[in-house]
């Protein structure tokens, strides 16, 4: 359960550093800060359920497409998200393309970094507690 838990976090922490640096970084893409909280549970629940979805569309009817599927259920988690959403905005076609891009790159980043770094000092933190001898 304890796994489910942290990996469901490091799920909802990265898709939420892909958005902010696409917020960043693009002048056209922004997200009010109270929009931001949904707009991340939005797009890691189209994401969840989209990537599955695709992977088997792209297996039976077009298998060139199977390494872009995470671009192609992030573009559609990001429109999904900003039609249900109204304090997301991302702009013009480039933002889009550039969107995808920069969403994808940050969570990948740290979908990596995440486990390697905070989640295994957290579990560290934890089996390193304090000795109680009886």
């Amino acid at each position: 359960m304890m796994r489910l838990l942290i990996s469901a976090a490091a799920y909802l922490i990265s898709n939420a550093v892909g958005l902010l640096i696409a917020m960043l970084i693009l002048p056209g893409f922004t997200i009010s800060p109270v929009a931001f909280v949904v707009a991340v549970a939005i797009f890691c629940i189209v994401q969840t359920l989209a990537g599955p979805l695709l992977t088997k569309i792209s297996l039976r009817s077009m298998p060139q497409l199977r390494g872009s599927v995470a671009l192609v259920t992030i573009f559609v988690g990001l429109w999904i998200t900003s039609l249900i959403v109204d304090g997301m905005v991302i702009g013009g076609i480039a933002n889009w393309l550039a969107a995808t891009l920069l969403v994808w790159l940050g969570s990948l980043i740290a979908t990596i970094l995440l486990p390697i770094y905070v989640f295994k000092q957290l579990r560290d933190n934890r089996n390193s507690g304090p000795d109680i001898a009886i």
